[in-house]
């Protein structure tokens, strides 16, 4: 099943695997793709679907150094090139939108930009920047009602911009402590108006959000990225995560989202997805519902076989093998990642794997 092809609403697939977003910064220092990064996704065009690493909608949600934007006209003729990359070999590729939200440093954002979140307490940990190395995040301004409502409407510009920049579809970044998810969670949003203090405040700007990107381009090319029992940037487990997803899946699934792209970190030391939720989340939800998470070839294809996903995403495996699909097919070795040069400028780890020799 796993290299079956696969069509429902919007997608035809050429298979089912999924190339997960994955954070490279190899945007130039002015979050310009370049022609380094269309190299990069054509090599790996062969997957079913291509989700680009996380994309800004605006310059408050640039956070780290070297990301790419897509909030302008230079910024979408620069991606035409990579769109292109991946099409003329019949590939498909969503851009990731995401903000970061109070994850991020002023070092690393353009002028006039700033450090925004649901509240002032500032994300744990140190954020590294190319101007002073590592240092604590900085401390970001809590969003009023006109901030949020403007950053609903950044992704659904964004999302146009996407279409014009000849991309499939976007997929929003719901997940490891970004902006949404840092409204959805509880350990980080603290407010007490209409955004946050209940399941049906915290969810209102995912929702806000969703619901402005299927207005803005259609349901079949959005999806959303979601991490219940993450634990990146200040996030974690609260007492009512199953309800409050659960309310989250419904309500996507009313606004006809084409999928929910599932993040389970535990191959990576963080709390697993309890299985039997995972279910319940998809039952949840009608629509397409893809798995992450430390698959390999038999553990992707046993979870197509028992209906637990319709699609399997693979991050640093398609890392390391452009030519991914080809080594599962053949049971062939698979290169090891070289996680020394995973956020460095230059080719060197990013488009320098070696291919199968035929």
């Amino acid at each position: 099943m796993l290299f079956d092809k696969f069509s429902a609403r919007s997608l035809q697939l050429a298979n089912r695997m999924v190339m997960a977003p994955m954070t490279r910064n190899r945007a130039t220092t002015a979050h310009m793709p370049d022609a380094l990064m269309a190299t990069y996704y054509g090599q790996r065009a062969t997957a079913g679907l291509i989700l680009t690493e996380g994309t800004a909608p605006s310059p408050n949600g640039l956070g780290y150094p070297r990301i790419p934007g897509l909030y302008d006209r230079a910024q979408v003729d620069a991606w035409k090139a990579v769109t292109a990359s991946v099409h003329t070999p019949g590939g498909k590729i969503f851009v990731q939108l995401m903000h970061c939200g109070r994850v991020g440093h002023v070092a690393n954002l353009p002028a006039g930009a700033e450090v925004l979140g649901p509240g002032t307490v500032v994300c744990p940990g140190e954020m590294y920047t190319d101007s002073l190395g590592m240092q604590p995040h900085s401390a970001p301004r809590a969003m009023t009602e006109a901030d949020i409502a403007h950053a609903v409407q950044e992704h659904a510009t964004s999302a146009k911009l996407a279409l014009e920049a000849g991309f499939d579809g976007v997929e929003l970044h719901g997940a490891n402590g970004y902006l949404i998810e840092q409204f959805l969670n509880p350990l980080v949003n603290l407010r007490t108006d209409g955004h946050g203090g209940n399941i049906e405040g915290r969810n209102r700007l995912a929702l806000e959000i969703a619901r402005a990107a299927v207005t803005a381009i259609g349901r079949d090319r959005v999806g959303m990225r979601l991490s219940p029992y993450g634990v990146f940037n200040g996030t974690g487990e609260f007492p009512d995560v199953r309800a409050q997803y659960i309310a989250l899946a419904n309500s996507l699934s009313q606004l006809g989202l084409l999928y929910i792209h599932l993040v389970d970190h535990s191959s990576m030391g963080a709390p697993p997805v309890p299985a039997d939720f995972k279910l319940e989340l998809r039952a949840a939800f009608d629509g397409l519902f893809i798995l992450s998470g430390g698959f390999d070839r038999l553990s992707a294809e046993q979870a197509l076989l028992d209906q637990r996903g319709d699609l399997i995403a693979f991050g640093r495996p398609f890392l390391a093998n452009p030519d991914l699909v080809a080594r599962m097919r053949e049971d062939a070795p698979l290169n090891a990642p070289d996680m020394a040069t995973f956020y460095l400028p230059g080719a060197k780890g990013y488009t320098d794997y070696p291919a199968l020799t035929v």
